[in-house]
């Protein structure tokens, strides 16, 4: 189970898809275990354990109907991945605490079978997505 994990956005996705999969097997023992080149999305695992995932970040922002530009000038780089029992109670959770709302809790059955997201940013802009499946 990959409960926590970052997801670099990208906008160069067949590149950084080239470069992750020549240095991850040697350099963390990762192999890949979803997507190719033509993206948008692809993931590594160390032992069954999701250790780093690519998303193109015009597929993302086209997903939850956001500006590709993201929160900033350089817009999102990085989106921290939390899995949760229940994105529902998690989205409530974060926005009690003052996340903002990005995407409210949606299942996403072309992302993954039994697949539910929600999507916040924290307190400083981190684009963060909670999940279950």
């Amino acid at each position: 189970m990959d409960a926590l994990h970052p997801r670099l956005l990208v906008d160069r996705f067949a590149e950084t898809f080239r470069f992750y999969r020549s240095v991850l097997p040697e350099l963390a023992g990762a192999t890949l275990s979803r997507g190719n080149a033509e993206g948008p999305y692809a993931s590594w695992d160390v032992a069954g354990q999701g250790i780093l995932a690519l998303f193109d970040r015009a597929a993302l922002a086209s997903a939850l109907g956001t500006d590709p530009a993201g929160a900033g000038p350089a817009g999102d780089g990085v989106m921290f991945v939390c899995r949760v029992g229940d994105v529902d109670a998690g989205y409530d959770l974060c926005l009690r605490h003052g996340a903002v709302p990005v995407s409210a809790p949606a299942d996403r059955p072309a992302w993954g079978p039994g697949l539910r997201t929600a999507h916040l940013r924290d307190p400083e802009g981190t684009l963060v997505e909670l999940q279950s499946y």
